[in-house]
């Protein structure tokens, strides 16, 4: 599906631009540990990039397969919501978002946990 394609190239170009963000950027603006909170989101939201493109590549060999489109749309939702609020709260230090962050987590974990549920079953 094209849409987890462009999405996945989409997040790769970004995670990499946030990660390149935080490392001469902010590397002199924020304390260390937000710094590595950044970081973190930076790197998850790199690994879901490159799980979209999986997902976009797995869509085409099995069409009939929903709970990979699914999977897709987890995904996106972690990202937004794990490394959005990881990148909003190392820069803005509001805290109360470190309860957002499970939330996306969770959506990873469900997202792969039907992309593995797929590849049982086919």
């Amino acid at each position: 599906m094209k849409l987890f394609f462009f999405l996945g190239c989409s997040n790769a170009g970004l995670a990499v631009a946030a990660g390149a963000f935080a490392a001469h950027g902010l590397k002199s603006r924020l304390i260390a540990h937000h710094l590595e909170i950044f970081q973190t989101g930076a790197q998850y939201h790199f690994y879901h990039a490159l799980a979209l493109l999986l997902v976009g590549l797995a869509v085409q060999q099995f069409p009939e397969q929903a709970l990979l489109k699914w999977a897709g749309y987890l995904f996106i939702l972690g990202i937004l919501l794990f490394s959005g609020s990881l990148y909003t709260l190392a820069i803005s230090g509001f805290s109360s978002l470190g309860a957002i962050t499970p939330i996306g987590g969770l959506a990873f974990i469900a997202a792969w946990a039907m992309m593995a549920t797929v590849f049982l079953k086919i």
